[in-house]
């Protein structure tokens, strides 16, 4: 075979050189040490919590070395390609504060190693895909779908390795002339690795789960489909050169694929990255775990917690808790400090199942929004309902004084209250703050009987004075309190349930429940002066 000829057959408008597309892309000028890492994502529509749990991995290990983060779009599966995608996933990774140095953008490519979107680099693919077909180790296969079914068929009966190789490879060993003529009558054909049918095992050593070793690659995979653009296997090991990756973080769906993967990096003679094969994401299902579905489970999509309204600080916090296994720690000795400050490190990541718990994700965010200052909480409440809830951003934004205020009550010191969990949540816990939203949820405490109910409100209004401060307040409070034979020492109650009508517990419950709908509410006196005396005296004025 005459594979100069068959190379020159299969691509003739190839003229640039593999030593041209070297030169165009020249070896990054970085510092020792630095790490170039990117994401790949496929513009599907869909992105899910693994692709912002590996976005972090790379994001971390390359920032922190004073590296290259950057997007890549996969997009060389057009059958699965979703009009807008790209968009959607750029502005997934905005929302959630992972920001790229280079890489795919909505306006285009920013970046000296692009393009970042596969199907727009076809010419350097087929540099290569030529290479290999001129040093024998690629041929054009004009197998069918039907025919490649038939073999599989087959090989399931004899218990043997699916695939496309050695006997099974019907067009490995075809003539120049029997290809020439398969061309001719305009049978489609896709280009193969020619892969080796024996040889030793192959070992990699994975920078989160060790040694990796495996039997080498005998397939006669597909690097270029019939359209002429390459398969994952060909266009990463090709982009990730050329683009000079250092790192390669990936899902251990991928492991399976490495042998693949590495013959194609030795055989091309580069230098092969440090692979990072991450654990899967699970869940618990009763008593057992089980992998996030994407039919089952709607947090796998980022959507979800988007549309939920819970901050990115709070998912970084929570899946660098899932990165590594001494975050909880570190968050416990430095809990001021910005969560990129944490030394994160491939090391220390797990490689079970990473398992998503949203209980403990939204405990970790009220934790989170608990500790921001007031303006940050409004910032970014309003962002979110600007987004998914415009009716209440109207009222945020019609009331921004007192909603500020609101957001202050309770806030800082050294247990400031965690009552807001999402941005979705906190348009109902905060809707007693307006007029338009207050309705009253809870019931009055049992001991507290319409009689009493309308004796404390007509005794609290008569003695109200809104410029009081907290303490002469309560004293007021304690006063009427005794006055009506409750207890003003929610012990005292306790000790002697029968001498007292109930205690200055159930008599402030009724004044929260008044003022803000809800038994459980922040600091009534703060809540009070936040509404102003208007509001405050009719809302009173009801129950009196």
């Amino acid at each position: 075979m005459d594979y100069k000829a068959l190379a020159e057959l299969l691509f003739p408008d190839v003229k640039e050189t593999p030593e041209d597309i070297e030169a165009r892309f020249p070896e990054r000028q970085l510092p020792e040490g630095a790490c170039v890492t990117r994401i790949g994502p496929s513009p599907t529509g869909f992105v899910h919590l693994g692709n912002l749990y590996n976005a972090i991995i790379g994001e971390r290990i390359s920032h922190q070395s004073d590296g290259v983060f950057y997007l890549r779009i996969e997009d060389t599966d057009n059958k699965r390609e979703v009009e807008g995608a790209v968009e959607t996933v750029i502005n997934a990774m905005n929302y959630f504060g992972v920001h790229f140095d280079e890489g795919a953008t909505a306006e285009g490519d920013n970046g000296s190693y692009g393009p970042y979107r596969q199907r727009q680099r076809k010419d350097i693919y087929h540099v290569f895909a030529k290479l290999l077909t001129e040093r024998g180790l690629a041929y054009p296969c004009f197998m069918t779908a039907e025919e490649i079914e038939a073999v599989r068929e087959q090989q399931a009966a004899n218990k043997e390795n699916p695939g496309v190789y050695g006997k099974y490879a019907k067009c490995r060993d075809f003539s120049i002339d029997e290809i020439k003529v398969n061309i001719a009558d305009g049978k489609e054909w896709v280009l193969r690795f020619r892969g080796q049918e024996t040889g030793e095992n192959i070992a990699v050593e994975d920078a989160i789960r060790g040694k990796l070793e495996m039997p080498r690659n005998n397939m006669d995979f597909v690097l270029l489909k019939s359209d002429g653009i390459p398969t994952y296997h060909f266009a990463h090991v090709i982009d990730d050169h050329f683009m000079r990756s250092t790192h390669v973080v990936r899902g251990e769906e991928w492991i399976s694929s490495l042998p693949m993967h590495v013959e194609l990096f030795n055989t091309l003679g580069w230098k092969q990255p440090i692979y990072c094969h991450t654990a899967t994401l699970m869940k618990m299902d009763g008593a057992s775990k089980r992998k996030l579905s994407k039919r089952k489970d709607p947090e796998l999509a980022l959507a979800y917690y988007q549309q939920e309204g819970i901050s990115k600080d709070a998912i970084w916090e929570f899946l660098l808790t899932l990165l590594n296994s001494n975050y909880e720690e570190w968050r416990i000795a430095n809990p001021e400090a910005d969560y990129h400050e944490f030394p994160y490190t491939l090391e220390k990541m797990s490689v079970s199942g990473a398992l998503v718990d949203l209980d403990k994700l939204r405990d970790i965010s009220k934790n989170v929004i608990c500790r921001m200052p007031a303006q940050q909480v409004y910032d970014g409440w309003l962002e979110w309902c600007n987004e998914y809830d415009k009716d209440f951003a109207a009222l945020i934004n019609k009331y921004p004084e007192r909603t500020l205020a609101a957001l202050n009550v309770g806030r800082g010191g050294a247990k400031p209250r965690r009552d807001i969990e999402t941005w979705k949540q906190a348009c109902d816990f905060m809707s007693f703050y307006y007029d338009e939203k207050f309705t009253v949820s809870d019931p009055m405490p049992k001991e507290c009987g319409e009689a009493i109910v309308k004796e404390f409100f007509g005794k609290y209004l008569a003695s109200y004075d809104h410029n009081d401060d907290s303490a002469a307040w309560f004293d007021k409070v304690k006063a009427i309190t005794e006055e009506m034979g409750f207890a003003v020492k929610p012990k005292d109650y306790k000790k002697n349930p029968d001498q007292f009508k109930g205690s200055i517990v159930h008599i402030t419950n009724m004044l929260r429940i008044a003022l803000t709908g809800h038994a459980n509410a922040p600091d009534i006196w703060e809540v009070s002066h936040v509404l102003g005396e208007e509001i405050t005296r009719k809302r009173l004025q009801t129950f009196a």
